[in-house]
């Protein structure tokens, strides 16, 4: 679920919902990662409308996406559900404004903790705000702020563990979708995910190619000759290198916008916005306790 909360921005400051194109054309929607995918598909065949994940759109901007769709040959969609943030942005909802003659393709937002298994992606509602440094949660150091202190890794099956309960979720959401991205992490591997939720170029050219194949057109994604996704990386810790056997070094550090940080800054950061934020730590140990088992085994 999409559940990210941010301000709207105004269509003419950043670019989104520009002149529409003269033929077909697409609009995909969702999160982060749907912007990554319009950049691999985006074509004189098929040019792709940009617009803005749906969490930063506000009533004029939906009505906006609203006529954009009413005009696409291609509607490509991450699963929203109905009336998301109380506006009419449920895939169905959109679908729904497409022309007889268009068609819609649905993709899953990727999500895969495999590789990274200390951290979490979340929201819990009546905190908008996000921690400082990085807006992820590493299970260890929320478990400290909760006085349930968990180990500091996962042994060879923890991580295995981790990972199938990443894949049978990803796995579940994806039963009612035209495309699926869940094997593509059957053999785990750094070049897939930057973070928990940010795939690499690998895994969005490989959802592009399954896209397009589900519209029934030709040709293939094509890789925008830079990283996608790129601004923020999870470390990559020994164990869990260890665990999958990887030609890989370990990164202790997280990089964001290129600087490295030292986790145990982003671990003192985090504990103090936890202790200003205690609703936050509730709702995730409550969100979280599947996995906090696991690290408490």
């Amino acid at each position: 679920m999409i559940t990210d909360a941010h301000p709207a921005p105004r269509d003419h400051d950043t670019g989104f919902f520009g002149d529409l194109p003269r033929t077909d054309y697409g609009v995909v929607v969702g999160n982060c990662q749907a912007e990554s995918v319009r950049l691999v598909l985006d074509s004189d065949e098929l040019p792709l409308v940009r617009v803005p994940p749906v969490y930063l759109l506000d009533a004029a901007a939906t009505r906006r996406l609203h006529e954009v769709v009413a005009g696409a040959a291609a509607l490509i969609a991450q699963p929203v559900k109905d009336d998301y943030h109380g506006l009419p942005l449920g895939t169905r909802q959109l679908a729904a404004s497409l022309p007889p003659s268009g068609r819609a393709v649905t993709f899953p937002i990727v999500r895969f903790t495999g590789l990274h298994p200390f951290q979490a992606a979340l929201h819990v509602p009546g905190v908008e705000e996000t921690p400082p440094l990085v807006a992820y949660h590493d299970v260890r150091t929320l478990a400290l702020a909760a006085g349930a202190p968990v180990r500091e890794r996962l042994d060879p099956d923890g991580v295995r563990a981790e990972a199938a309960a990443s894949l049978a979720e990803l796995r579940r959401r994806e039963e009612t979708l035209d495309v699926a991205a869940s094997d593509l992490f059957a053999e785990p591997r750094f070049d897939l995910v930057r973070t928990v939720n940010h795939p690499g170029n690998e895994v969005i050219l490989a959802l592009g190619d399954r896209i397009l194949r589900a519209l029934g057109r030709d040709g293939v994604a094509r890789d925008p000759g830079r990283p996608l996704l790129n601004a923020v990386h999870a470390p990559r810790e020994d164990w869990v290198i260890d665990a999958w056997g990887l030609d890989a070094h370990a990164v202790p550090d997280w990089t964001v916008d290129g600087r490295r940080v030292d986790p145990a800054e982003v671990r003192d950061a985090h504990l103090a916005w936890y202790l200003e934020h205690p609703q936050f730590v509730r709702g995730a140990v409550d969100r979280l306790r599947p996995t906090l088992e696991r690290w408490r085994r």
